[in-house]
């Protein structure tokens, strides 16, 4: 049997120690690459700020900038004007004419004795802005003749906005109210109330008229 120094031990034990810490060290080197892998693969957590989460939209209605005021002028619904009584006997002129008590109800006084190319003006007279489409006239005749009641606008030669043809009614104080269709009339203006007939004579008394839509 050979017998075998101790050198020759130490250096198979020191190898074998060296295999053992090479095999080690390559597990650890592979434990350690492993690791590194799968740090790098973990999502980091998110980082939250102190800023304020912006929902859908909200960026883009921010960013818009404030409607413009409204420009667009609101008009008011005109309201139709409560025309007056315009008793004739007040009339601004009257012209051809004459005044006497009235028979009629309300008392006061009527114009009489009237003929052709007679006329009365009213001045002034505001119509508003929503028109005029009527007139309402309070006449009697005891005339065996018939004539028209005119009105007319500015001046009492323009042609009529509208008229009625008045006959006998029963006497000179028998009142009757009868409507005259008008072309609408706004605005303020001259009344003119003229008078016309085939026959040179008196055929009708007046006593108030009022226009109506």
């Amino acid at each position: 049997m050979e017998n075998r120094s101790p050198t020759v031990y130490r250096t198979r034990s020191w190898q074998n120690r060296r295999r053992a810490l090479l095999a080690l060290g390559g597990a650890v080197l592979v434990l350690v690459g492993y690791l590194l892998g799968r740090w790098q693969d973990t999502p980091a957590d998110p980082m939250i700020t102190g800023q304020t989460a912006v929902t859908p939209g909200a960026a883009s209605a921010s960013a818009a900038p404030p409607a413009p005021p409204s420009t667009t002028p609101t008009s008011a619904e005109a309201t139709p004007v409560k025309y007056p009584v315009l008793q004739a006997e007040a009339a601004t002129e009257l012209a051809g004419v004459e005044t006497q008590p009235t028979e009629d109800e309300g008392g006061g006084d009527n114009v009489g004795w009237i003929n052709r190319d007679d006329h009365l003006r009213f001045d002034n007279f505001d119509f508003g802005a929503v028109p005029a489409t009527s007139a309402r006239i309070r006449v009697s005749s005891g005339a065996g003749i018939t004539g028209r009641v005119q009105i007319r606008l500015d001046s009492r030669t323009n042609d009529p906005v509208g008229e009625l043809s008045v006959g006998n009614t029963g006497g000179w104080q028998k009142w009757r109210t009868d409507t005259a269709v008008l072309k609408p009339v706004t605005g303020t203006h001259t009344v003119f109330v003229t008078f016309t007939s085939n026959e040179g004579a008196e055929f009708v008394n007046l006593n108030w008229l009022q226009f109506d839509h």
